[in-house]
């Protein structure tokens, strides 16, 4: 017998600024990230759905749900990953993401997998 959790999922994220499609005097920076998403549990999960809550230095909210990530819905089996690339906006050089996926077990179960707070920076913005 296993000590191993049935549903389980981590979730890993990485920002960039990209220069190139920000404007500082419209207060728009843009940043990508890159979203890795691994099975670490023991059963084959797919997901269903994406909820994300972006903040900016100001404390304005943006909050952005739906089906799937990039158009997909993959599933995961136990040990397997995905990862893909995105993007968001917001109004300030500094803010932050975080939210969940709504997962779903091979069994029928649904389950949340939590996207962990993650930093959106200019570069050298911040110490």
């Amino acid at each position: 017998m296993s000590d191993s959790p049935v549903y389980s999922v981590l979730v890993h994220a990485e920002a960039f600024y990209l220069p190139e499609q920000s404007d500082e005097v419209a207060d728009r920076y843009a940043f990508a990230y890159r979203i890795t998403i691994t099975n670490t549990g023991t059963a084959a999960a797919q997901l269903l759905s994406r909820h994300w809550v972006i903040r900016d230095m100001e404390d304005r909210v943006q909050e952005v749900q739906g089906d799937g990530v990039v158009g997909e819905q993959p599933v995961l089996e136990p040990g397997q990953h995905f990862e893909y690339m995105s993007s968001a906006s917001i109004a300030t050089p500094v803010g932050s993401m975080q939210g969940n996926y709504r997962m779903q077990a091979a069994d029928g179960s649904q389950f949340d997998a939590e996207i962990p707070s993650f930093v959106l920076a200019m570069p050298r913005i911040l110490h």
